[in-house]
């Protein structure tokens, strides 16, 4: 990564797009904004920045998201499956193909919303399952480390209970908050951002409030179908996005 102020620009642009999203549906859709990072830096450098970005972008959605919007319940099913994620995410990391994981994910993250569409897209509500949650905060776990992109599973097994858009958004939130705690040292000891990545954080910590609060105004706006058509659309755009880092990856 080349210290300039186009880099500064873009990124602080990408930072505050996935603030953003972190406002606005709690989190798990990063990825959307990383197409803009991938214009200055390396994947793995934009790891290392927004690591701690991440952090800083949960402490402010703490104010909008509190504890009366998590789903307690289905956090202590969640959590445990996205710590060994992570952890097996980290000590696996140089060694996961991850143009196939992005691949894999993309195509059952297609499949999940094309069966949700063909259904009647409608907003249903449906049993919690362990298992389903186990292994949802697992994958989770796993991609978040592995590509920062761990909201497709979550969302995968939250959608389908038809909890209100504030539990929805907060208990994604707060899933969050735990897995970038938890990661953020193992993507700094992998990458050791240079004093240029050190900087740009620095200018683009400025966009993280700006970004979560429009979002979360932007989340006030919505009604519970649109909330849930929403998370749907992004889960198609979030999907076709790792299927083309996988395949543009295999033919490079």
């Amino acid at each position: 990564m080349h210290l300039t102020v186009a880099t500064i620009l873009v990124a602080f642009a990408g930072v505050f797009l996935i603030g953003f999203m972190r406002g606005a549906f709690g989190g798990g859709f990063a990825i959307i904004g990383i197409p803009l990072l991938s214009m200055v830096m390396d994947p793995i450098t934009a790891g290392g920045l927004l690591a701690p970005l991440f952090i800083a972008m949960d402490l402010v959605a703490l104010r909008y998201w509190k504890p009366s919007t998590w789903s307690k319940p289905d956090l202590v099913l969640l959590l445990p499956g996205l710590v060994v994620g992570i952890g097996f995410g980290y000590l696996l990391f140089r060694s996961l193909d991850h143009r196939a994981i992005a691949i894999v994910m993309a195509a059952i993250t297609l499949i999940f919303v094309g069966l949700w569409f063909v259904a009647g897209a409608k907003v249903t509500a449906r049993p919690r399952s362990t298992p389903k949650a186990v292994t949802a905060g697992l994958a989770s776990g796993v991609t978040t480390m592995v590509a920062h992109s761990g909201g497709p599973p979550l969302a995968m097994y939250l959608l389908p209970l038809g909890l209100s858009k504030e539990l929805y958004a907060g208990t994604t939130s707060l899933f969050f908050t735990v897995g970038n705690a938890i990661k953020a040292v193992p993507w700094l000891l992998l990458v050791k951002p240079t004093a240029d990545v050190w900087t740009v954080m620095a200018v683009c910590l400025f966009a993280v409030p700006a970004g979560v609060w429009l979002g979360w105004r932007l989340h006030g706006t919505l009604d519970q179908r649109q909330m849930y058509r929403a998370c749907y659309g992004l889960l198609v755009v979030t999907a076709l996005k790792l299927l083309w880092d996988g395949v543009s990856g295999y033919l490079g």
